[in-house]
């Protein structure tokens, strides 16, 4: 079977009668278990992916399916499935079984989703190569000695390696866009509190949202469309009502857009990334738009200030994994001291313990006011200038990542190089504004290349259609 790179090419297939949603399963199960190698998935549900697939296709000969009928889709080990084993790719939370399905999930099965497995991430959702999990690293299906990116890097390669076609990840800091342009895929976060973060396992409350990697803005648009909107379980989802993403993807003739001339001048960044980025621009100017450089006085500030608030969360939320409760539990104890000590010491491995203790130092009485305080005073600072930036532009434009997929080992035991690699992608995060990643050509080694777009907050309709028409030009 060919591989399709949209539910819309699907869908007329499933309804010319030439594909059915069982052979549709049946090709993802086999691509799963001849790419083992890549480490992608972390558990495939084959019997209830073949189920469901019968009754969509029951449901599509009744004329009763629902907008996903025909998506195969996997999730991002970080969202809650009832009955279905829930790790976040940790070793603390060994044995534990969601009690509950989250929003965001259940919207795509009351919509005929079918869902095939569930996806290797980095430990917690803390990481930019996929390294951290304790299940071992995904690998780049374009070079397996390469990483997919991070978090959501078994996620990315699935798609990219059509094991399903889509995934549902999350994006802490960038963690569908860095792995989407690692693996020459479309990323998207949309404005924080769009989706329900009901079910989401929480990394750091006030910047983790739910997000899609899909071979097509048009996917991405209608996942978006069905996931998105109120519920009563989140207190912190935005009440606007929902507009009809997927119908809403033709852009206008002309968008004011702006890019930071200190990211493409910036130390560290891939010269072949930087002239990819600068011909889209300079594609985008001849096409009639109007792009100009623009000032960014606080790009310096951005890495620092998105690790110090979200491993104050971090510190915050992982402290529910003692040991008590559910999960991993260190054996030989004496004590509940010890039981604490020995569970998190054994359970949570060096990059989420690593995060753990420096948000526990932010927060402390004596650096609270010098490191958290301040931290937050300069969010303020970075969301302020880029709202005001894009009242001015329709959509900043900067490249998604400052390299191409790097080596396994190459950069995980260089945390703060680890760390600057998200300099392109929590700015977005800290703003809570949407962004999207979007293919935009291959380097010299034939590695992916990504471009970033940013618009303001809820305007996810003009930023899925600008994309939509970037991803047909630009696009591999």
């Amino acid at each position: 079977m060919r591989r399709f790179d949209s539910l819309s090419e699907v869908r007329r297939e499933l309804a010319a009668g030439t594909v059915s949603c069982q052979q549709l399963v049946e090709h993802y199960l086999d691509n799963i278990a001849r790419q083992e190698n890549l480490n992608a998935f972390l558990e495939v549900w084959p019997e209830e992916a073949r189920a469901q697939a019968a009754a969509v296709d029951a449901k599509l000969a009744a004329g009763t399916a629902g907008k996903l009928a025909g998506m195969v889709i996997g999730l991002k080990d970080v969202l809650a499935y009832e009955g279905h084993a829930l790790q976040s790719s940790s070793h603390i939370l060994d044995g534990f079984k969601s009690l509950f399905t989250g929003t965001a999930v259940q919207r795509l099965l009351d919509e005929d989703a079918i869902l095939i497995g569930r996806q290797n991430c980095d430990e917690f959702a803390m990481g930019a190569s996929n390294e951290t999990s304790y299940f071992g690293p995904a690998r780049n299906a374009l070079d397996p000695d390469r990483v997919p990116g991070g978090s959501s890097g078994g996620s990315a390669v699935a798609v990219q390696a059509d094991m399903c076609l889509a995934s549902i990840g999350s994006d802490t800091g960038g963690s569908v866009r860095q792995p989407a342009a690692f693996c020459g895929i479309v990323g998207f976060k949309p404005t924080y509190s769009r989706i329900s973060r009901y079910g989401l396992v929480a990394y750091a409350s006030s910047f983790d949202q739910i997000g899609t990697l899909t071979r097509s803005v048009e996917d991405a648009a209608l996942l978006f469309e069905v996931m998105a909107g109120p519920d009563q379980f989140d207190s912190t989802v935005s009440q606007q009502p929902v507009p009809a993403y997927s119908q809403e993807l033709t852009p206008a003739p002309q968008y004011r857009i702006g890019y930071i001339q200190d990211c493409l001048d910036r130390p560290g960044l891939n010269p072949e990334i930087k002239q990819a980025t600068e011909a889209a621009l300079e594609q985008l100017r001849g096409q009639g738009h109007v792009v100009e450089a623009v000032e960014f006085p606080y790009l310096d500030f951005i890495v620092p200030t998105y690790y110090i608030l979200t491993t104050a969360e971090a510190s915050s939320n992982l402290s529910r994994y003692d040991g008590v409760k559910f999960g991993y539990r260190a054996p030989d104890v004496t004590d509940l001291e010890s039981l604490y000590k020995k569970t998190r010491s054994q359970g949570f491995g060096p990059e989420v313990q690593r995060r753990i203790l420096l948000g526990t130092f932010v927060l402390s009485a004596s650096y609270y006011d010098a490191y958290y305080t301040k931290a937050q005073r300069v969010r303020r600072l970075i969301k302020e200038k880029t709202d005001e930036l894009l009242r001015d532009y329709d959509f900043l434009v900067l490249p998604t990542t400052p390299t191409t997929a790097f080596k396994i080992g190459d950069v995980n035991k260089d945390t703060l190089a680890m760390y600057l690699a998200d300099i392109f992608t929590v700015q977005a995060s800290l703003a809570g504004v949407p962004a999207i990643s979007v293919p935009n050509g291959l380097d010299s080694q034939g590695l992916p290349i990504g471009l970033q777009i940013l618009s303001g907050a809820f305007r996810e309709s003009q930023l899925l259609a600008f994309a939509n028409s970037l991803d047909l030009a630009v696009g591999q």
